[in-house]
């Protein structure tokens, strides 16, 4: 038994563009970039701001980084200099600022939410403690304790690269 059809043939028409409907498919495609199919000099040239190197992280990515990276920075403090505190806070501060940039725009303001975190998971390795896991505890509270200058320096550091990414972020939608 032969089996017919019952939608009608796809022939490359969409609904939502008719001006472009009598086009083949192949110039129907948009164009890759703003610039392409204009000459020199005409259109509209939209001046770009300086760009940020780095990656582009998720907000789950760029806790897991700076989570990572302090715990790291922890480790080799501890091998090196036998657990320094004011030099873990000081590697600590650029974390923050590359957490805050390196964050995609759309996930911002996680970035001042994990860096605390990340500071006390590094601090677990370098704060001074008796053996055992009570005493790794109890060395992880007097160094949150000593070293809150160092996570409020960092948290207000990210937050306030993270609060002028957002405004920045929020108009350019706006003049779009």
């Amino acid at each position: 038994m032969e089996q017919h059809r019952t939608r009608p043939p796809n022939d490359g028409r969409r609904r939502g563009n008719p001006a472009r409907a009598h086009l083949p498919p192949q110039a129907r495609r948009r164009p890759p970039g703003p610039e392409a199919g204009r000459g020199a000099g005409q259109g509209r040239t939209v001046p770009q701001g300086p760009r940020l190197p780095g990656p582009r992280l998720t907000g789950l990515g760029g806790g897991l980084f700076c989570v990572a990276a302090m715990f790291l920075l922890g480790c080799l403090d501890q091998l090196l200099l036998d657990g320094s505190l004011p030099v873990y806070g000081l590697l600590f501060l650029p974390v923050c600022a590359l957490t805050a940039l390196w964050v995609r725009p759309g996930d911002v303001l996680t970035a001042p939410v994990a860096v605390p975190i990340a500071f006390a998971s590094g601090l677990f390795v370098v704060a001074d403690g008796r053996e055992g896991m009570l005493g790794r505890l109890m060395g992880l509270a007097t160094g949150l304790a000593t070293q809150a200058g160092w996570l409020y320096g960092g948290t207000l550091a990210a937050g306030v690269i993270v609060l002028v990414r957002r405004v920045r972020w929020v108009r350019r939608r706006r003049q779009r």
